[in-house]
C-alpha cells in the first residue's frame, strides 16, 4: 500500500507543463470526467496509432495517475492508454457518498468504462488498485482482456512491520494523532520518508523528479479532504481484508479469467515477497515476474521491464489483436 505521491525514476517523458497544479509528462492530457456523484480527472497518452487495444491504469493508496506515467509511455506503441486518479486522490475530488471502500472505487473504475464505452481494457493496478482491478476483473470480466497486477494489496496473515503505520490509519483517531505527530517535517522530509519505504533503491529517483514530488506533497497536505481520503480509503483496505466468502479477495482471484502478469519487488517494504507465489496459484493461469531489487512501485523503477513482460503476455496469449479496432472504427 503505498502511502503518498511518489517522486518518478529516469525516464523518456520529461515533466513539461503544468494543468493546476498537477504535472503533465511530455505528450499526456489530462482531463476530467463528470458521472453522477462522482468526478474522475484521467491522464491520457495518446497512442503511436490508431487500432491499439486499450489500457487503464489504477494508482495505490495516496499515489496518483502520474505514477504510471512512465510505463505508459513505454507503451504507447501497444496499448492506447489511460490512467485514472480515484476519488479523493490526484486531481480527483472526494466522492459525494465518502465512500473510500475497494468496492467503491471498483465501482468508480466499472462505471468510467461503461459510460465511456471502453472495455474490454487491459487493465492494470498497483497496490490498492490491484485490489480494485482484482475485484473489477471478478465482477465484470467482460471489461478485461488482461491483467496487471504490481505488487497486489491482498491479505496477509503476517502483515510487514514496515507496513503496519499504513494499517494503522484505518484505526479511528490515529490519522489525527499521526498528522500532530508528524507537523514538524518539512515536505521534503515527508517525501523522503516515502520514497525510502516505496522504492527498492531510492537512489534510482532523479533530484528532478524528487523536486516534483515535493512540490506535489506540499500541495496534496493542503487539501482539506488529505487525511479523510487516507483514512477512509486505509479502513476500506482492512475491511477488504476481512470480509470472507465470495467477496473475499483471495476468492475473487481465483475467479478472475483474464489472463494475469502478477509483479512482485523483492525489497518491497508494504506487500511480502512472499506472497507472490500464492497469488501466482490464485490468478489461475497466471504468469508471474519477480524483480529482487524492486520495491513497491516496479513500474515506477523497472517501467521497461514491466513492458517487456507486458508485451509477452500479449504476445503469448494472442490478446493484443482480439480487441483491436479498425480505423475507421469498425471491430
Amino acid at each position: 500500500m503505498s502511502s503518498t505521491e511518489l517522486p518518478g525514476v529516469r525516464s523518456t517523458a520529461e515533466l513539461s507543463s503544468q494543468v493546476g497544479a498537477v504535472r503533465v509528462a511530455e505528450g499526456e492530457q489530462l482531463r476530467t470526467v463528470a458521472l453522477p456523484g462522482l468526478e474522475l480527472a484521467v491522464r491520457v497518452r495518446p497512442p503511436l496509432r490508431t487500432g491499439l487495444p486499450r489500457a487503464l491504469f489504477v494508482h495505490g493508496l495516496g499515489g496518483s495517475s502520474q505514477n504510471w506515467s512512465d510505463l505508459m509511455a513505454r507503451l504507447a506503441d501497444t496499448v492506447d492508454g489511460e490512467a485514472l486518479d480515484l476519488p479523493g486522490f490526484g486531481w480527483s475530488p472526494p466522492p459525494a457518498d465518502r465512500d473510500y471502500s475497494v468496492t467503491a472505487f471498483a465501482r468508480a473504475v466499472i462505471r468510467h468504462l461503461d459510460a465511456a464505452g471502453r472495455g474490454p481494457v487491459h487493465l492494470f493496478g498497483n497496490s490498492l488498485g490491484g485490489a480494485v482491478s482484482t475485484r473489477v476483473a471478478a465482477v465484470r470480466p467482460d471489461l478485461v482482456s488482461t491483467l496487471t497486477l504490481v505488487s497486489p494489496a491482498l491479505p496477509e496473515l503476517r502483515v510487514q512491520k514496515s507496513a503496519v503505520p499504513t494499517a494503522l490509519l484505518a484505526v479511528p483517531g490515529v490519522a489525527a494523532l499521526f498528522n500532530r505527530l508528524t507537523q514538524g517535517l518539512s515536505a521534503e522530509q515527508r517525501t523522503r520518508g516515502v520514497t525510502e519505504l516505496c522504492y527498492g533503491d531510492s537512489s534510482r529517483v532523479t533530484p528532478e523528479g524528487f523536486r516534483n514530488a515535493v512540490e506535489e506533497m506540499e500541495r496534496r497536505m493542503a487539501l482539506p479532504y488529505f487525511w479523510e481520503a487516507m483514512t477512509r480509503s486505509s479502513r476500506g483496505i482492512v475491511d477488504a481484508y476481512t470480509l470472507g466468502g465470495q467477496h473475499g479477495l483471495w476468492r475473487q482471484a481465483q475467479r478472475v479469467l483474464a489472463p494475469s502478469l502478477l509483479v512482485y519487488g523483492g525489497r518491497d517494504q508494504l506487500v511480502s515477497y512472499r506472497m507472490a507465489h500464492k497469488a501466482a496459484a490464485a490468478y489461475r493461469g497466471s504468469r508471474l515476474l519477480c524483480l529482487p531489487e524492486a520495491g513497491h512501485v516496479a513500474m515506477m523503477e523497472y517501467p521497461e521491464v514491466v513492458a517487456a513482460a507486458f508485451r509477452e503476455l500479449l504476445s503469448d496469449t494472442g490478446t493484443g489483436e482480439s480487441d483491436r479496432y479498425t480505423e475507421d472504427g469498425r471491430g
